[in-house]
């Protein structure tokens, strides 16, 4: 199986702008793709990073090990045809996006695992966090509600389909709010958590529940 990880090399993560700096962003987003492609080569894939532009691997972090098992693809195009152009082979291929901060080998494991044409792993809002395609004639459509979307576009094709209901690949992180996620659930050994520490995110208790708050003594925002 090939699995391919799409990945916004510019500019990333604008939605957390209000509580991250570009730079910061910048960090976040390459930190939680360094997580993701440890995950993933920890099950046993090989990934190729679906990148926007040009990336130096070997500036975010990520083991050498792991580095031996991952190449770059660039590909300027919006996400939608730049995935599309990796479909409609005779080899199945998965799609894991590159803010899955909190995803598991166990957790993309059950995802790979299933025998259905089209398995996908949506995320919440209706989105589509994770997918296996085994079908040649199915095509990928990320805009919108593309979850509603995928299952339309499987049953026009043919394909036999199948949802995998996971908290840990149903969380992206794209919202400030998402960020308390990232400290509660990520693994010990991840990089995200422990970048969002050192931009001086901690967790906070507010009315019973808990929410990320930020040391105002941080001196990089």
């Amino acid at each position: 199986m090939r699995v391919v990880v799409p990945f916004a090399a510019t500019a990333p993560k604008t939605r957390l702008s209000p509580v991250l700096s570009p730079a910061e962003r910048s960090r976040v987003a390459e930190a939680m793709l360094a997580d993701v492609l440890t995950t993933l080569t920890e099950t046993g894939h090989e990934a190729t990073i679906l990148a926007t532009t040009p990336v130096d691997l070997e500036e975010y972090d990520i083991d050498p090990d792991v580095l031996e098992r991952v190449s770059v693809a660039v590909d300027e195009r919006p996400l939608t045809e730049a995935v599309n152009a990796r479909l409609g082979t005779d080899d199945p291929v998965a799609v894991v996006m590159a803010d899955l901060a909190l995803a598991t080998p166990a957790a993309l494991e059950r995802l790979f695992e299933t025998e259905a044409d089209v398995a996908i792993a949506p995320g919440r809002g209706s989105g589509t966090n994770a997918l296996v395609v085994r079908h040649p004639e199915f095509r990928v459509d990320y805009h919108g509600t593309s979850y509603l979307d995928h299952r339309e576009r499987a049953q026009d094709v043919g394909a036999s389909l199948e949802t995998v209901d996971s908290f840990r690949l149903a969380t992206d992180i794209d919202e400030p709010a998402d960020l308390v996620e990232v400290l509660v659930h990520g693994r010990d050994d991840a990089r995200a958590p422990a970048v969002l520490r050192e931009c001086g995110f901690e967790l906070t208790e507010t009315d019973g529940r808990v929410t990320v708050s930020r040391r105002e003594s941080n001196p990089s925002k």
